[in-house]
């Protein structure tokens, strides 16, 4: 590997504090704004990896450290070669740190500060997980991009325990710097790590700005991590139960000072009117389960807004999902099929809406890309949202 960085990242166009770039990781190129379709369990959902690469095109999609960890155990990943090798994907991974997963355990976790202690909910056992156990899980799967081991607190929680999760999660993060920087130098070094040989001392850091809706917190979080040093920076504790407004209100003023030289990444959000907005606040990376999640349960994201394939008015529509989408989906099915195959109970109706939303949230990425690149991104955002705004009898926001 020499003296190369893991990744390298440059801002190739701007339009207000919209950013297309190019992330370079070592199993390829990334540009940006990017959505990184999410593999809990190193899989994304209902949908195969040759239709991830092929048709959809995804260049990065996510892995989760707390379930992986659990099942299948990263001793079982690191046999079968780290997370890449195991599943059959060779293109970039991005791991979160398992810190958001432990923390919705709710009352099935005890959080202290060596780290968190909790309660399988696979099988009920006891385990604890810490900010170096984080890294060393990360660096047996392998991932291009980990993520520092954090604290979230609640959307609408007190200010002396947003405070108290903040502080905890800046402690976190500098333990996870300096295991993880322990790990990448074995690595270096021998040409393997104390967890696995898969990684080559060629992962990256990204740490994570916590402090909920409080705006001097979240100051605080973003200078504190900021002087620890990351090789990219994330916005955490969002979409939790707070208020749209809110969040916009904490990205609108986080995002832009957060190091312009690196990626910036907002987790866990969102719809596709969330991701547009967010890339005009400076946002370059993101991360959602709905694609998937409402495919299963019979929702389709289109440019007129969302369909619900179960409702009867679409029983005798022989239209596409969308008219606007190219997707292979659309160019063979109709609503009515799609209607048919999910009142059906067949499996095929989850793996089709998948894939259709997964091309509408990507498609509509390369969208936003182009549009900063010719320095239309204004109106493109304008006329976006007007169409998911219609009030057309294609518009059936309701999820019964």
């Amino acid at each position: 590997m020499g003296n190369r960085p893991p990744i390298t990242f440059d801002v190739i166009a701007r339009d207000g504090e919209a950013r297309a770039g190019i992330l370079t990781t070592r199993r390829g190129l990334i540009e940006t704004p990017v959505f990184m379709p999410v593999g809990t369990a190193g899989t994304v959902k209902g949908t195969r990896f040759e239709a991830l690469e092929d048709e959809l095109d995804a260049r990065i999609i996510l892995g989760n450290t707390y379930h992986l960890w659990l099942r299948p155990g990263d001793d079982v990943i690191r046999a079968c070669g780290g997370l890449h090798q195991f599943m059959g994907w060779q293109r970039p991974l991005l791991t979160d740190s398992g810190g958001f997963q432990v923390w919705s355990l709710g009352a099935l976790r005890k959080i202290k500060e060596e780290g968190t202690e909790f309660r399988s909910h696979l099988d009920g056992s006891l385990k604890f997980l810490s900010p170096e156990v984080s890294m060393e899980v990360q660096a047996a799967l392998g991932s291009d991009i980990v993520m520092a081991f954090d604290e979230c607190a609640a959307g609408e929680a007190p200010v002396e325990e947003v405070r108290r999760s903040m502080e905890l999660t800046a402690r976190w993060a500098q333990r996870s710097r300096t295991r993880f920087d322990s790990l990448q130098a074995a690595a270096s070094d021998s040409g393997r790590t104390e967890a696995t040989d898969a990684i080559s001392g060629a992962q990256a850091l990204f740490g994570i700005v916590q402090g909920g809706a409080h705006l001097d917190l979240r100051r605080e979080s973003l200078c504190r991590t900021r002087e620890i040093g990351f090789e990219g920076y994330a916005i955490g504790g969002l979409s939790v139960g707070e208020p749209k407004d809110v969040m916009w209100k904490v990205v609108s003023d986080i995002a832009p000072e957060l190091p312009a030289e690196q990626p910036r990444y907002l987790m866990g959000v969102g719809t596709p009117e969330d991701l547009v907005e967010a890339v005009s606040r400076g946002v370059d990376m993101f991360d959602c389960v709905l694609p998937t999640r409402n495919g299963r349960t019979g929702q389709a994201f289109t440019s007129r807004g969302k369909v619900n394939v179960k409702n009867a008015q679409w029983a005798l529509d022989r239209r596409p999902l969308d008219e606007s989408c190219a997707c292979s989906v659309c160019k063979r099915h109709s609503r009515a099929y799609l209607r048919h195959l999910y009142m059906s109970g067949e499996i095929l109706a989850s793996v089709l809406l998948t894939h259709h939303n997964l091309a509408f949230f990507l498609d509509t990425m390369r969208c936003v890309r182009q549009s900063i690149r010719s320095g239309d991104f204004t109106k493109f955002r304008r006329e976006f949202t007007e169409r998911l705004n219609a009030n057309g009898p294609e518009n059936v926001l309701s999820i019964t």
